[in-house]
């Protein structure tokens, strides 16, 4: 077996077709946009190279065929929030030897170790922890665009090597052909009418408005949390531009209380539902195929990206709300009939429960593993 960095375009196109031949029959896969993945490693549209850097790798047995394939990265602004400096790894795809996960983990080891790190955490992603992050252990159904799907043999892969979770992240569905509990639907009820708050969806044609409000409540609702470290103004320009094809304003909401931006949650209509039977292909033909999608295809999962509320604005009900708010706009379109909270890290116990309030029931669970490199 061989190792081969990443390099010119026959090595991209080995790393973009590998996962193809690795769920091969697998009718719960969809591929990934190619675009959406070499993005990731493009200082031209990845801001996170800005202040870090990653590399790539492919595996090819005796015969030259592609086995496997990793990447490494090192978040230079993240990497120095945990007790010793962390990297990462992802893109893993690998067939069920391990031997070549070894092969494939040894060589972020190595690469990362030069890099001045002493441990690495994975499957992760070289950007914001909404895409590509974890590593599905349970709950191998259709997943939703962005979110890791893996062979349930990948676990050993990683376990055999050293790798221990560090955190799980938890996804919950609800089904919304269900009312909302009632009790949860009275406290919302109460906090959307209470004097001095106001809600919003984003309007795409004030775009910064939302954008700043977004960065306010992110920063101020996450900051808490370890190894948490600030979005900037340009990664989530970069978030919103990546996410316009697909994008549904009213699926958007923010909390105000007396103007000042308290709460939002942000959910996305399934991509996977567009591009399934793309190939990962958005070539001219590909382009069609979506846009004729998109315009004939009505949505029936979505699923919530990311939620957050300021710490003076907890345990006020201002999520619940946003929840009445969007409920009424989904259930007028009488398309969708499944919302995906996801992912929830497990150490985040409010959030849990917000879940639990909804009577939303068990979908996925996905784990991020870390590897001590002294241990």
């Amino acid at each position: 077996m061989q190792i081969l960095e990443v390099k010119d375009k026959k090595q991209i196109r080995a790393f973009l077709d590998l996962p193809r031949e690795i769920y091969k029959g697998d009718a719960n896969w969809v591929c990934p946009l190619e675009n959406d993945i070499e993005s990731v490693f493009d200082p031209h549209k990845n801001n996170f190279h800005a202040n870090g850097s990653c590399i790539r790798w492919i595996l090819t047995n005796g015969q030259g065929k592609t086995i496997g394939r990793i990447a490494a990265f090192i978040n230079n602004k993240k990497a120095y929030t945990f007790d010793e400096p962390t990297g990462g790894c992802g893109f893993f795809e690998c067939i069920n030897s391990q031997e070549a996960a070894d092969l494939l983990f040894d060589s972020a080891k190595v690469w990362l170790i030069k890099g001045g790190m002493k441990a690495m955490q994975g499957p992760i992603n070289f950007g914001e922890n909404d895409m590509w992050w974890g590593l599905l252990i349970e709950g191998f159904s259709r997943p939703y665009y962005g979110m890791n799907y893996n062979p349930p043999y990948y676990k050993q892969l990683f376990e055999n090597y050293g790798f221990r979770v560090s955190y799980e992240q938890i996804s919950n569905r609800i089904d919304l052909h269900k009312d909302l509990p009632e009790r949860f639907t009275k406290i919302a009820n109460w906090v959307a009418k209470r004097k001095g708050n106001s809600f919003d969806y984003l309007h795409k044609n004030n775009f910064d408005k939302y954008a700043k409000d977004f960065l306010d409540i992110y920063n101020d609702g996450w900051k808490d949390f370890e190894h948490f470290t600030p979005l900037t103004y340009a990664t989530i320009r970069e978030s919103f531009e990546k996410m316009k094809p697909i994008l549904d304003e009213k699926l958007i909401w923010f909390a105000y209380v007396n103007e000042d931006p308290a709460s939002f949650v942000m959910i996305l209509p399934d991509t996977n539902e567009l591009i399934d039977g793309l190939n990962g292909k958005l070539d001219l033909p590909g382009k069609l195929k979506f846009v004729w999608k998109k315009l004939t295809v009505k949505h029936k999962r979505m699923r919530a990206v990311i939620m957050g509320t300021k710490e003076k604005y907890r345990n006020q009900g201002m999520e619940s709300a946003l929840f009445i708010k969007l409920r009424e706009y989904v259930f007028a379109l009488g398309h969708y009939e499944e919302l995906e909270l996801s992912w929830v890290g497990d150490f985040n116990k409010k959030m849990i429960s917000l879940h639990e309030s909804t009577g939303a029931t068990f979908s996925k669970r996905h784990a991020t593993y870390q590897y001590d490199f002294n241990r």
